[in-house]
């Protein structure tokens, strides 16, 4: 990513989120704080860019699509994967750390955090949880920037911790932060990992794996290996790894062997409790929807936990 401005792809995955939480039913995933961080031009940028999708993917489709709307909702729910894949894997982070609190979790740290609302939008969590956004520092500043727009309140539980996982120890950034190594934890590193190499990310895990205590998890998602070969890859997620690139500016270079990557981790000193496939996703959180919202294929969750 371009390091002096904000990361395109966190505002862009906050729209979808915004989107789908103004705009459609049932809920996936309802960040109803979403919307407001972003000006009235911005929501404009990207509306517009969004109803032009269809025309450009489908010519013959978008020519049947009754108006802007419809236009709009096709190409969120169908020509791109982003809206499912931020939608589905908050869900999930955010169901796996109710529980996880209720199991003595003290600690909440978003890595790449993005535009992420859950210390907002979950005041009743802030009783029991202090939580870490940890974040580049340009978009971290650009995020800030905005809740002070917003006008909201900074809760005292809430702590900003800017770092460049690629030039930075995690765990040096977080022991000068107020962070407690010895108390239960639970991380989450969503929409991150394929932008990082995979040296980048076992070092990041063996960091997060010598700064907590035995029990504490992360949540992360990651695709396969075969997104990165042309011949295997679906259609929308190969169209997704291009534009990363070539408009965004933040190329996807990393995946995972699923069946591999428990022993991958155990080398860490992880267990690997849970690993979702597409299919997983698909029956958990999108089966017996009328829209034509679907799992982002090649996209896993895992759940790994600190031995």
């Amino acid at each position: 990513m371009d390091k002096k401005r904000a990361s395109f792809t966190a505002m862009l995955m906050a729209y979808y989120r915004a989107y789908h939480a103004m705009h459609e039913t049932p809920k996936i995933f309802d960040d109803f704080l979403a919307c407001h961080l972003f000006t009235e031009d911005e929501h404009s940028f990207f509306e517009n860019a969004c109803s032009q999708a269809p025309r450009l993917d489908d010519p013959e489709r978008a020519a049947s699509l009754p108006d802007r709307a419809a236009a709009i909702a096709w190409a969120l729910q169908t020509i791109t994967p982003g809206p499912s894949m931020t939608l589905s894997r908050s869900r999930y982070t955010e169901e796996i750390l109710d529980k996880a609190v209720g199991q003595g979790v003290r600690q909440y740290v978003i890595l790449g955090a993005g535009f992420d609302t859950f210390a907002f939008r979950r005041p009743e969590m802030l009783e029991k949880l202090q939580v870490f956004e940890v974040d580049h520092p340009v978009t971290q500043a650009f995020k800030r920037q905005r809740i002070a727009e917003a006008g909201w309140k900074l809760p005292a539980q809430l702590h900003f911790v800017p770092v460049d996982f690629e030039q930075e120890s995690l765990a040096e950034v977080l022991t000068r932060s107020s962070y407690n190594p010895q108390a239960l934890s639970f991380f989450s590193w969503l929409g991150v990992t394929y932008y990082l190499t995979r040296d980048a990310i076992f070092t990041t895990l063996h960091d997060i794996a010598n700064i907590v205590p035995a029990g504490s998890a992360i949540i992360f998602d990651y695709l396969d290996t075969d997104a990165f070969v042309p011949e295997k890859a679906a259609k929308r997620v190969k169209n997704t790894i291009r534009d990363a690139q070539q408009n965004a500016g933040e190329p996807m270079i990393t995946g995972f062997d699923p069946s591999s990557l428990a022993a991958d981790l155990a080398s860490l000193g992880f267990y690997l409790q849970e690993n979702l496939s597409p299919t997983d996703i698909e029956e958990r959180y999108f089966k017996g929807r009328t829209d034509d919202y679907h799992a982002c294929e090649h996209l896993h969750f895992a759940k790994v936990v600190v031995e």
